[in-house]
This record gives C-alpha cells, sequence and structure tokens, in this order.
C-alpha cells in the first residue's frame, strides 16, 4: 500500500514538473473569469450570413476586479459580442467553419474593458467553436 503510495507521488511530481516546465505563461486563473454562454457567430459571405458558429469565450479578470459583480454583466459581455460580429464579422479566410480568433479576442477585449471599467480585464480566451454546418470552401473557376 505504502509502495503505491509512493510511486503514484512519484509520477504524480514528475507529470506536475513536466506540465510546469511546459508552459512559457503561468495559466491564467480560471476563478477570476466571466465565462460567457455560447453566442452564435455569423459568418458572412457577400452580405448573405452562410453559417453560424457558437463560440464559448472567457473574459479574464485582473485581481483587483470585482468577480461578482461583474459575472453579472455577462449578458452584458454577450451583447457586445453579437453586435461586434455584425459590425465586422470574424470570417477566417479560407475557412468558413471558423472564426477569426484574433478578431474575436481583440473586439471583445476592447468591448468588456469598457463594461467592465479600466483595469478589470486581463485578456480574453477562446474556450471552443462549434459550427452550425460544415460547409465547403468555394473551389476557384478555372480560366
Amino acid at each position: 500500500m505504502r509502495r503505491r503510495f509512493v510511486l503514484a507521488a512519484l509520477a504524480l511530481s514528475a507529470f506536475a514538473t513536466h506540465a510546469w516546465a511546459a508552459g512559457d505563461q503561468p495559466a491564467p486563473d480560471l476563478d477570476r473569469a466571466v465565462t460567457l454562454s455560447p453566442v452564435a457567430m455569423p459568418i458572412v459571405v457577400d452580405g448573405q450570413v452562410i453559417n453560424y458558429i457558437f463560440v464559448t469565450a472567457r473574459v479574464l479578470l485582473t485581481p483587483q476586479a470585482d468577480q461578482f459583480a461583474l459575472r453579472d454583466k455577462e449578458p452584458f459581455f454577450r451583447d457586445a459580442l453579437v453586435r461586434a460580429a455584425y459590425r465586422t464579422p470574424f470570417l477566417l479566410k479560407g475557412d468558413f467553419n471558423k472564426i477569426d480568433e484574433a478578431k474575436l479576442k481583440a473586439a471583445l477585449f476592447r468591448d468588456a474593458t469598457a463594461i467592465a471599467g479600466p483595469g478589470n480585464v486581463s485578456g480574453v480566451v477562446v474556450v471552443s467553436q462549434t459550427a452550425q454546418h460544415f460547409i465547403r470552401q468555394p473551389q476557384a473557376a478555372p480560366h
């Protein structure tokens, strides 16, 4: 019994050391975040909505932010994200089944900072994205 415990502890410490050494940056504190419910992001091509990507994102908060008050503002974060998506769609060139994460993060970070106040938002993470339909990419017409 004691031998199993020692072996398990050694394996766990080896895994923890490897995980710690592999990361360049410390992992964000997910307890200090506002997780947005999935939001349908439109994929617009030539003025037509051809697909929706359901995106789940997290707004990461700084240590001085009031996380409980900001979690109550989750609907405001989602609303800002939907408005930004319709203003300038987060279309990923060459793929109608994914969104451009960099554009989404930049837009949500800007809007979340405006909603939460300066110094309260430390970043944005896209947790998942799922296409409503699989859309094949159009083939270039031969000349």
